[in-house]
């Protein structure tokens, strides 16, 4: 630690005495600094022990050296060393009274001490102190990069650092969950932090902020040295990190960013790998893919899973998803084979998983957030998912996601499960563009007829339809007599140029009046 006034009480060579403020020994002293100014103060940076031998001082004058004395220690003075035996045989003790009221120490310096002497005692003590907190920080260094080398996770390296800054440390992935901490209890009071972690997140690498409140202080670094963080690191302490302490963090950010470019390079390779797996298992070739996959991907391959394929108008969307997807099935410990497709990403993820799980609440999270002004956010992402499937039904899986990816495209979704699409009404697939102008097309010559007041053949028609072609039933629903009915059917082919007996023409005007009913709106 620094010097202090009472560790300079203590030099033997100095025989300080204390003469006001034996309370407030404990000060720490930045510097010592000779000044005979009437008003130091504008030269001091708070910390100093001021020498005085009050050359230009009035120093038996009690209100000037109260405002003196009060102007030293507004501006931080630690304390003033006062010679005696220059211009006055003893301290004055109206300055003695001053400093004791102002609560500022007061040291008496006998003459055979020079000023010199006291300023090279605070001099070294400062400069063992930074060597003590060098060596401390090169010694905790060599700690961290033995534990970061061990291969054991960033458990360990986190206790260490712990125990180093007498405090607190926590891992976040990109997500902003923490992956560990250190010790155990810090686990809840990092998790937390997620919001601020986020904050950081957004900020090019390197970044940091600082996070005070009652409980401690605790600055977030991020990991990484692109465009995005790939983490962050937090520590807590219950005041600001010493210099031994900030080479300690220093070094666990160095080697956990190291790590990450690490893992960064090794997940490259496992999405090469993952790719090739991918092709084979496209290919209907499930025993050449386990072979392949080996004890990386051969577990996944031996449940069902998911294929889903990811859409974003920008990488980051897509990125962003995986990363969460990835840091879920990294907590739980699922295989996650994820290939980069161009502009999307397909990914194979266990049914009933963590990863599945963790897009699901993405997207629903980004459905329910409310869409800006000017359109969809850069993290707007669309997912088509597919069925539970297997390695041999793998081509089939991959239809069902895009399948299920065009019909969110459509629907202005986040994500739809082919499942929905399965068990679900087809009405709202009309819903496109291309089947309205195929249903005002096909429409188009009732509804003219029918606005010249010369019959209601589109109700007819409808109530025909519903009724499956039964006329007495169909006539009822409309009040009138089957032989009106019968008519006005024979118009309509009339009109349409198109046979009613014909299976492929009802389905088609069904479905026509279904999509001209879904565009109105329901005041109307």
């Amino acid at each position: 630690m620094p010097p202090t006034l009472a560790s300079l009480l203590q030099h033997s060579a100095l025989k300080l005495t204390v003469r006001a403020g034996a309370d407030r020994l404990d000060t720490p002293v930045r510097w010592a600094h000779a000044s005979e100014l009437a008003d130091p103060v504008p030269y001091m940076d708070g910390g100093e022990l001021l020498l005085v031998t009050a050359t230009n001082l009035d120093a038996e004058n009690a209100e000037s050296m109260r405002r003196y004395v009060r102007r030293l220690a507004g501006a931080g003075v630690a304390g003033v060393g006062f010679a005696v035996g220059v211009n006055y045989e003893d301290v004055p003790e109206a300055l003695v009274e001053a400093a004791e009221e102002a609560g500022l120490p007061l040291l008496e310096v006998p003459r055979r001490t020079p000023f010199l002497a006291i300023s090279k005692a605070v001099s070294a003590a400062i400069a063992a102190d930074q060597y003590r907190a060098v060596t401390a920080g090169f010694e905790a260094q060599r700690e961290l990069t033995r534990a970061a080398l061990a291969g054991d996770g960033p458990a360990d390296l986190l206790a260490r650092l712990a125990a180093h800054i007498d405090g607190w440390a926590a891992l976040y992935d990109t997500s902003g969950a923490v992956l560990a901490a250190a010790p155990d209890w810090a686990a809840r009071r990092a998790a937390r932090l997620t919001p601020d972690v986020e904050r950081l997140r957004d900020r090019p690498a390197p970044a940091s902020i600082v996070v005070a409140d009652s409980e401690d202080r605790v600055e977030l670094q991020s990991l990484g040295t692109g465009r995005r963080a790939r983490g962050a690191l937090a520590v807590g302490t219950g005041a600001a990190l010493g210099t031994a302490e900030r080479y300690a963090v220093h070094s666990a950010v160095a080697l956990l960013t190291l790590t990450t470019a690490r893992s960064g390079s090794l997940q490259g390779a496992e999405q090469r790998l993952g790719a090739a797996v991918l092709r084979m298992l496209l290919a209907g070739q499930p025993d050449h893919a386990r072979a392949v996959a080996g004890d990386l991907y051969g577990g996944l391959l031996d449940a069902p899973f998911r294929l889903l394929i990811a859409e974003a108008a920008v990488p980051a969307g897509s990125e962003l998803l995986t990363e969460t997807m990835e840091a879920a099935a990294a907590r739980s410990g699922e295989a996650l084979l994820l290939v980069p497709e161009a502009e999307r990403v397909v990914v194979l993820a266990a049914d009933g998983g963590a990863a599945v799980a963790a897009c699901a609440a993405y997207a629903e999270a980004q459905d329910d957030r409310a869409p800006r002004e000017g359109g969809a956010e850069d993290s707007d992402v669309v997912v088509g998912l597919s069925a539970p499937s297997g390695p041999i039904a793998v081509s089939a899986a991959y239809k069902q996601a895009e399948q299920a990816l065009s019909v969110a495209r459509r629907r202005g979704r986040a994500l739809v499960e082919h499942e929905e699409l399965a068990t679900g009404s087809v009405l709202p697939l009309l819903a496109d563009d291309a089947v309205r102008a195929f249903a005002d097309g096909m429409l188009r010559a009732l509804y003219e007829h029918d606005a010249k007041g010369r019959g209601d053949l589109v109700a007819s028609l409808r109530a025909w339809l519903s009724r499956h072609g039964q006329w007495d039933a169909a006539a009822a629903d409309l009040g009138v007599h089957r032989h009106t009915l019968r008519y006005r059917m024979r118009r309509v082919e009339e009109i349409l140029g198109r046979s009613l007996d014909d299976p492929d023409v009802r389905m088609e005007l069904w479905l026509a009046l279904k999509t001209t009913e879904a565009a109105v709106p329901a005041e109307e």
